[in-house]
């Protein structure tokens, strides 16, 4: 933008895309105005302080971008608002730096801290906009930190950092590829991920950094096959490509007993009547190998399978994808299901036409059956371009046999009154082939040819002459009165490839015509000096010839072109007449070769073979640039050939269950349970008879590795999985997966009193309690059980597991349904087992004792320390279950307050712990975690230089004096940000080091929990109506669907209490604000198909605002 543009906008003036930069008058100099000027209005506006005026000039700035003109000068005024609080600021930002980083490297090295803590922005956007600039600064200096970058991101929760991760992977491989080991670990790790987003990405990492490294995809092949037609579409292209050439080195070929049957077929289609007898013969001494069956392996068949639907996509290029997966790698019998899916794509633009036309031409020499229902597809229209015309020939030629050549040729004789030359020459040419190879029409074709000499058009005469020329080569005896019909044309065509070939076939048949050739040598020689060179070197040809066979009328002619040719300008055609000259004039100087000059000449020359241009090009990968430009593209990889032997398929089986299995069998040994023993051998069993049936047509993931793919071994995986997967360490996507396989369980359990149902009880108990029908069955079944002392340990486990998850949930509904568990789950020794149905105060907390300690003790000496600290978690403490604290200090969100890269070493973490600020009730609890990762000591940790809004008071943490190196340390601080959402800034200090920092609150831990009766609620709600009531309406997740998990958002996004309601299909909250005191109450209703109404009453409506905001996301992302 200019500064006259600027001024434009200030006086009112509206400019648009597309009128120029300059004032309304141009004689005011706007256009000549000098560089320095550039763009100031926009600078101006991105050093404001208002944020408003910051998003005006970043949306014109990257509109700037998008019309193509440069911005580069922007760059500092730009960089500086990185840290910008306002996220949408942030966002454009970050495209503008996307864009401009790689060129303006040390303006953006500058900036390398800010993009660093962007990469911990708790919004995922800015953590990916943040590794992308990363990544596009392309210095070899922070390569060390780009590469921390990847790896962290590759274990961020959100899946759009992941993939954002698998796109810098080629970044920092193409800026050092020593790095290739190292990112060959992060793609292994993201070649892992379940989630639709990351898979299209890593494969296409992987394909740029290591596509050798086959051994990767064992593991992962079925999963990619199971998850690829929920990847977005430019991912399943790149997962097919890679999958047709995995499975080319995994798996037999299909059609390895038809392509000997093929072969002799194409020998005996146009071959003699010896080699069909000699074909015969071989036939009969070799047929075991044709008749051996072949059995396809079940992974090649679930590829095929599950990439079937896709032909069916909106997107070309993934039907491509498909078509040549299946072209390469189907069987014979199945290929032809692509023909209509790219019949398909004809219809499109005339670019992808041309790629799809491309491909057909190709499959058509070897497939040619498939396409031939189609045949009226290919038929030309007046619209279509030259390039696609020429194209569209090529596939009916190709399609031509007996039964349509007639169809064909009449289309053909359309074709020929076209006004397109070039296409007029292509059809010629398409005529000439269909002649060669039909000999059923060759007469009717070349009688058909001959009729287009006398056509007024020059050109369609001379590519005629050029066709009729190759066919006369097959039978020239029979046809001589055509070539005396060409001798004549010799006066009327002038184009040069027609004139040099008429003389040629004279030349070549001159015994046929031996009176019109000395004549046609005579006419030559006069215009010799005339004719263009290739014309010349075929009149010297004629005279050498007419000498050798007729030189008494033609001896003089011969000397005369000689002579003509010797002093032409053309070196080619000087050595041409010498050559001949001193070959076909004996000298004494003459050589032996001038004996054998007339074998030389006049030797029989054979037919020459009319072939599509497209014959070789299936050894390219269909669908590649390679094979569209028929030579071999930059990065281009081969498609690997058939292995003669099938390689060890069970390289791509997971075996993750035999180690639960394992797991187990140690558990119950050292726990002398001899009934889990039992159990998980019966679970192999039950795992080894499912096998067999090993693919079901579902898509869906199969357990948390995604190692089977049929529901009933999905089903035993979860039940499986469970045992160890319920004691804690699940993430909330197999939380989602097994509470869809809750009800399948349930029903298995009623039926089932075994050994078998022990081990499933605590993941059904901590899941499925939605109604109390469910929880009575349970009784029931616990009750006809018989008492064992396995029973004693699961039940624990449940119930400190079922207790742990329900803590998040209200108050009072949550301890009533632990206390039925609890009275359901007491070991049957213990002689209190029938008191447990008294009823009990919801506030006598005397039986929620956490569960003795000896059952989780012995397990710390053979798990892992994760596990254990997984299933020490589960353990219940009278602080878990205070009023004060309703969410589970597992559920804490942790905030990144200093990274050890920018920190030299110190790291510090924080969270908002939700509990009392005992020093001042008016202050937010804020829990900080101090990690010494530097080899060094660290002294003296202390704030300084504490920065705040007006209003807000901060209580600093004691100073700590020692931090030794590798270890941590925590403080609690508080911090009164006086109701409002603004940054508390100072300074953390070392005893040699002062980092700047900030802590900045979501606004749901700006309020604590308070205990509202249903009635004391509504009265509330009620006296909050009008501008105090906020409502949304909104579509639930699908892992949101029941009362249990909106609690757990909802309490989770904000620190509200549950207050209790008579409906199912409502739930409420109730807090107030820390500092003020505020009421804010939330109402969630649910209602039909997923839908929901949020309502949020507050006092202050700023808060209420972000509340929602707030909660709005927690229910739907």
């Amino acid at each position: 933008m200019s500064a006259s543009s600027a001024f434009n906008d200030e006086k009112g003036g509206s400019s648009s895309v597309g009128e120029p930069e300059y004032g309304h008058d141009p004689a005011s100099g706007g256009i000549f105005s000098s560089d320095y000027k550039r763009h100031d209005d926009l600078k101006e506006m991105l050093d404001s302080n208002k944020d408003s005026l910051k998003l005006e000039a970043m949306k014109r700035i990257v509109a700037m971008i998008a019309r193509g003109k440069n911005a580069s000068d922007l760059f500092p005024a730009v960089v500086k608002n990185v840290a910008c609080k306002n996220i949408e600021v942030k966002k454009l930002v970050y495209v503008y730096l996307v864009r401009y980083a790689e060129e303006q490297q040390d303006l953006a090295l500058l900036s390398i801290s800010t993009f660093q803590r962007g990469l911990k922005d708790p919004n995922q956007l800015i953590r990916a906009s943040a590794l992308r600039v990363l990544s596009s600064i392309r210095v070899t200096i922070i390569v060390p930190i780009m590469m921390l970058a990847i790896k962290e991101a590759a274990s961020d929760m959100s899946p759009y950092v992941r993939k954002t991760a698998a796109h810098a992977i080629p970044k920092l491989y193409s800026l050092d590829p020593e790095q290739k080991d190292q990112l060959i670990e992060v793609i292994e790790k993201l070649l892992a991920d379940k989630t639709t987003l990351v898979a299209g990405s890593v494969v296409m990492a992987f394909e740029e950094v290591c596509p050798e490294r086959i051994d990767l995809i064992h593991k992962n092949y079925r999963k990619l096959c199971n998850l690829l037609i929920d990847v977005e579409e430019w991912g399943q292209v790149v997962i097919i490509n890679m999958l047709t050439r995995y499975a080319r080195t995994q798996f037999l070929n299909p059609n390895m007993n038809e392509s000997l049957l093929e072969e002799e077929n194409d020998k005996t289609f146009y071959g003699s009547d010896d080699d069909e007898e000699e074909e015969k013969e071989k036939k009969a001494e070799a047929p075991l190998p044709r008749r051996k069956p072949y059995v396809m392996d079940p992974d090649h068949r679930l590829l095929l399978r599950n990439t079937k639907p896709l032909l069916q996509s909106r997107n070309a290029a993934v039907v491509m994808a498909v078509a040549q997966l299946y072209f390469h790698l189907a069987p014979k019998v199945e290929v032809g299901v692509i023909a209509k899916g790219l019949v398909r794509l004809l219809r499109s633009h005339s670019e992808v036409q041309y790629v799809v036309l491309q491909n057909v031409a190709t499959m058509t020499i070897k497939r040619r059956g498939m396409f031939e229902p189609y045949l009226k597809s290919f038929y030309i229209r007046s619209t279509d371009p030259t390039q696609i015309k020429v194209l569209k020939l090529e596939v009916l030629t190709n399609l031509a046999n007996e039964t349509n050549i007639s169809t064909i040729l009449r289309e053909f004789q359309t074709y020929i009154k076209s006004m397109d030359k070039d296409f007029v020459a292509a059809t010629i040419q398409a005529i000439g082939r269909c002649a060669t190879n039909i000999g059923e029409v060759r007469d009717t074709c070349l009688n058909g040819l001959v009729q287009l000499l006398s056509n007024r058009d020059e050109l369609v005469v001379a590519e005629s002459v050029v066709v009729i020329k190759k066919l006369l080569q097959m039978q020239p005896e029979k046809h001589s009165d055509i070539i005396k019909h060409m001798a004549k044309l010799t006066d009327n065509i002038q184009v040069p490839m027609a004139r040099a070939s008429i003389l040629w076939l004279i030349g070549e048949y001159c015994e046929h015509v031996p009176k019109i050739a000395p004549d046609v040598l005579r006419k030559m020689a006069k215009s010799f000096t005339n004719e263009e060179d290739i014309v010349k070197l075929q009149i010297i040809n004629l005279a050498a010839k007419l000498y050798l066979t007729n030189s008494k009328q033609t001896k003089l002619l011969t000397q005369y072109v000689l002579n003509l040719a010797k002093y032409d300008q053309n070196y080619d055609i000087r050595d041409r007449a010498r050559f001949i000259r001193q070959l076909i004039v004996p000298t004494e100087k003459s050589g032996a070769l001038s004996k054998y000059a007339k074998k030389l000449f006049l030797a029989l020359k054979p037919a020459p073979v009319l072939e599509s241009p497209f014959k070789d090009r299936d050894h390219f990968q269909l669908g590649s640039l390679s094979h569209l430009l028929n030579a071999k593209a930059g990065g281009y990889q081969e498609l690997p050939d058939w292995p003669e032997a099938a390689p060890d398929p069970s390289v791509r089986n997971v075996e993750v269950k035999d180690s639960v299995f394992s797991l187990l069998e140690r558990v119950a040994t050292l726990t002398s349970v001899p009934e889990w023993t039992k159990c998980s051998s019966r679970e192999k069993r039950k795992e080894k008879k499912v096998e067999k049936p090993f693919y079901s047509d579902s898509e869906g993931e199969s357990g948390p590795t995604e190692s089977a793919d049929s529901e009933s071994d999905s089903a035993s995986g979860s039940e499986i999985g469970s045992g160890v997967v319920g004691s804690g360490s699940r993430t909330a996507s197999e939380e989602s997966e097994e509470g869809s396989e809750s009800e399948e369980e349930e029903e298995k359990d009623k039926k089932m009193m075994t050994a078998k149902k022990e081990l499933k009880k605590p993941v059904q108990e901590s899941e499925s309690e939605q109604s109390s029908e469910e929880e009575e069955e349970r009784k029931r079944e616990r009750k006809k059980s018989k008492p064992r002392k396995s029973e004693s340990d699961d039940d624990d486990d449940s119930e400190s597991e079922s207790s742990r998850s329900e803590s998040e949930d209200s108050e009072s509904e949550a301890e009533v349904k632990k206390k039925k568990k609890a009275a359901a789950s007491r070991p049957p020794a213990k002689p209190l087992k029938k008191e447990s149905k008294k009823e009990m105060s919801l506030l006598d907390f005397d039986d929620f004792e956490p569960a003795p300690p000896p059952h989780v003790t012995p397990l710390n000496s053979f798990l892992s320390s994760s596990l254990v600290t997984d299933l020490e978690g589960l353990s219940l403490s009278d602080a878990a279950l205070s009023p004060a604290t309703l969410s589970p200090s597992g559920a804490m969100k942790s905030y990144e307050l200093l990274h050890r890269i920018r920190g030299e070493g110190l790291s510090v973490e924080y969270c908002f712990s939700r509990q009392p600020f005992s020093p001042d009730a008016n202050m937010v609890a804020v829990q900080m975690q101090f990690t010494n990762s530097g080899a060094a000591d660290t002294k003296s940790l202390h704030m300084e230089d504490v920065k705040l809004q007006s209003g807000m008071r901060v209580k600093e943490f004691p100073e700590i004096e020692l931090l030794p190196a590798g270890e941590t340390a925590t403080a609690v601080m508080g911090i009164d940000f006086c109701d409002s959402t603004q940054a508390a800034n100072f300074q953390l200090c070392t005893h040699t080091k002062k980092f700047f920092v900030s802590i900045q609150p979501p606004v749901g831990e700006l309020m604590r929990p308070v205990f509202l009766t249903e009635n004391e609620f509504k009265k509330e709600q009620g006296q909050l109506m009008g501008m105090n009531e906020l409502s949304e309406k909104l579509t639930l997740d699908a892992e949101c669907r029941n009362e249990h998990a909106i609690v757990q958002r909802v309490t989770a996004a904000a620190n509200l209490s549950r207050v209790p309601c008579g409906s199912d299909k409502e739930c409420r909250f109730a807090g107030r604000t820390v500092t003020s005191g505020s009421l804010v109450l939330a109402t969630v209703v649910t209602k039909e198909a997923a839908s929901a109404q949020l309502t949020v009453n507050c006092e202050k409506m700023v808060i209420g605002t972000m509340l929602v905001k707030d909660v709005l996301l927690a229910l739907t992302q």
